[in-house]
């Protein structure tokens, strides 16, 4: 007896909401003809994340969009949306998006002791229908079920709000304030919710965060972790990613370091194209010129390069470089040089990434160094690092970038030791340490290990002068060691 083949179910209709990363976390946005409850505290961006998504509707995807509030009116959405650079009236004079400001008066609604949704209905299936909507957004819940008491009619209410829409086949997102111990006020909205999304703003040794999160997704698979999230000028930006995983690809092909005598010492190639280098000493050994090197070698063979500074300005770089032979300003000028220049201690951890997510989308660089690491750890713990590194590297990986990262070894410490404790991460990692003898501090440089090649298991002398730097052999206790060369 022939199996009978069971039918696989139609897949979920999804509408992108256009928001960085977003649309990564879900499997392609929100869903069609259901009800998106947004929810969070004051101030944790549940109206700018709405209207963002009805504004990209708009202009991205052709889908026009209603925006009924219950708490600001037109006039002062207006104004609130263009700090992200939302010409918000331009696109209602086009009838892309239709603004209705609803006034309810919860007083009125005592006296007379009848509230319904029949008159909302009627308003919005109007407002729907003048511009062909697809997308409609209700902002805030409570203003608008103020007037219900009983839970049961409450929640009676709820169920054939949503079912209205679902009718008319528009995503819809619906924000709330969230409640004491629960999701939202009333405590119902996310049971009877298709999907909800949970947004957070939250404050840690004085350092602020935003965080996202699917709570829930009926008939869709979506991820579940906290995903941190940054507002600016140019809107929202969801980082999609705890970790990208192991399944990126790798290259054989090579990359100076920018010192024949370095990579002499691995294997007489230098880099692999796509792996993640670091450089560690104590302060003053030559971490960032070693760096700058490998930037300025990449720069003269035509690649991009992104330098992510964190303790000195652009200026201060390009000055100290070319007093030991090295005219970053040149690449600057021709745009294969960037410098991304931060304190660390300004942002969180996860605004820092996010940055670096975007600036490298911007750029599209070859090659990035991230001079120093160890800067980290004074705004968060080594796991938060470690875990921020992490994300960092598989990201790099993943888009066949290769990495050089400098940290700073302590006086004290072992020097086969990193503060943020990256090491096990990289696939190269140089040393390089101060050696004295008869009262004359040298550098000697080490190459710890690279992965996949054969390299120098030699320590040489570094010499930084002002035509570059140099390796030499080192002595030490009166005799020479000798070299690979």
């Amino acid at each position: 007896m022939a199996r009978k083949k069971i039918s696989k179910p139609a897949a979920l209709s999804k509408v992108p909401t256009g928001i960085r990363g977003f649309d990564e976390i879900t499997r392609g946005g929100l869903p069609r003809g259901r009800a998106t409850l947004l929810c969070g505290g004051p101030g944790c961006g549940k109206t700018l994340f709405a209207m963002e998504f009805l504004v990209r509707g708009a202009v991205e995807f052709n889908e026009p969009g209603v925006f009924m509030a219950f708490e600001e009116s037109d006039r002062e959405l207006i104004a609130n949306v263009s700090s992200l650079g939302i010409d918000l009236d331009a696109l209602v004079k086009k009838k892309k998006i239709l603004l209705d400001y609803v006034y309810i008066e919860k007083s009125e609604i005592e006296e007379t002791g009848e509230y319904d949704l029949e008159g909302l209905f009627i308003r919005l299936d109007h407002a729907i229908t003048s511009i062909g909507a697809k997308r409609v957004v209700l902002d805030t819940i409570e203003a608008l079920f103020s007037g219900f008491s009983d839970p049961n009619i409450l929640r009676a209410e709820l169920r054939r709000l949503f079912r209205w829409f679902k009718e008319k086949g528009v995503a819809v997102v619906i924000t709330a304030e969230r409640g004491d111990g629960t999701l939202t006020r009333h405590g119902i909205e996310e049971y009877v919710s298709d999907c909800v999304v949970l947004l957070d703003h939250r404050v840690t040794e004085e350092i602020s965060t935003r965080r996202l999160r699917v709570l829930k997704y009926r008939g869709s698979t979506h991820g579940a972790n906290e995903y941190p999230f940054l507002i600016d000028e140019r809107g929202i930006s969801v980082l999609p990613i705890t970790s990208l995983g192991l399944d990126y690809g790798v290259s054989s092909e090579r990359i100076s370091t920018g010192v024949i005598e370095i990579d002499a010492m691995l294997g007489g190639k230098g880099f692999y194209k796509g792996s993640s280098v670091l450089v560690s000493g104590t302060a003053g050994t030559g971490k960032s010129s070693l760096a700058s090197a490998f930037g300025n070698e990449a720069c003269r063979s035509g690649k991009r390069c992104l330098y992510f500074a964190f303790e000195e300005s652009r200026d201060q770089i390009v000055r100290n470089m070319r007093s030991i032979g090295m005219d970053l300003e040149k690449w600057l000028k021709k745009g294969l040089l960037h410098i991304h220049a931060a304190r660390p201690s300004f942002h969180g951890i996860e605004k820092h990434l996010l940055d670096m997510h975007r600036t490298i989308d911007d750029f599209s660089p070859d090659v990035i160094i991230v001079d120093p690491i160890t800067s980290f750890v004074s705004i968060g713990s080594k796991a938060e690092v470690k875990s921020m590194l992490t994300r960092m590297l598989d990201f790099m990986k993943k888009l066949g970038i290769t990495s050089v990262f400098t940290s700073l070894s302590y006086a004290g410490h072992g020097l086969e030791h990193t503060e943020a404790a990256v090491s096990s991460l990289m696939d190269t990692w140089i040393l390089i340490r101060d050696v004295e003898e008869v009262g004359e501090r040298t550098m000697g440089i080490h190459v710890l290990k690279s992965r996949g090649m054969a390299h120098s298991k030699q320590i040489r002398e570094l010499i930084i002068t002002d035509q570059g730097l140099d390796i030499k052999d080192m002595y030490l206790d009166g005799m020479k060691l000798r070299g690979d060369r």
